[in-house]
């Protein structure tokens, strides 16, 4: 049985975590997959912690469709994807337009590095804020207790 994955966000960069929730498997799974099939290449930052583009998910939903919904075995689906890779190949040589999440696509390091350090500095000022409404929340209270016991020692 066929499950249907949910369609993916529009976004610069998934954890393993949303990869596998976009794509049906988990976790370990995936590190597993990376190292069968050498097309997927994640970028990894502090802590190894993986970060996967657009391509790679559409990719990874392919290696899901040849294992599961296919049949493939693990050696068939990686020569399968090698075909794919070179039919993509030989479109581009030809000028027409390669399909998606087939090649990895090379990635600038510092672009990498830039969007991962606005997303970390987006949690951050999140969780900042998350912070001050609490300490808000706690100062409140302690002033309204403290209005209560000046009232009533009046």
């Amino acid at each position: 049985m066929e499950k249907t994955l949910p369609p993916i966000p529009v976004k610069r960069y998934f954890t393993i975590g949303e990869v596998g929730e976009l794509c049906g498997v988990k976790p370990h799974v995936l590190r597993y997959w990376e190292q069968e099939f050498t097309q997927l290449r994640p970028m990894k930052r502090r802590g190894n912690r993986r970060y996967y583009q657009h391509h790679e998910v559409l990719m990874i939903r392919r290696i899901r469709d040849l294992l599961y919904d296919q049949g493939f075995t693990i050696s068939g689906a990686r020569n399968k994807l090698q075909e794919l890779v070179q039919h993509e190949r030989d479109r581009r040589k030809a000028g027409e337009v390669p399909l998606e999440g087939v090649e990895a696509i090379e990635i600038d390091q510092e672009e990498f590095d830039a969007a991962v350090q606005d997303e970390e500095l987006h949690m951050h000022a999140a969780s900042s804020q998350r912070l001050d409404t609490s300490m808000l929340a706690q100062l409140r209270r302690e002033l309204f207790e403290i209005r209560e016991l000046l009232s009533a020692g009046h």
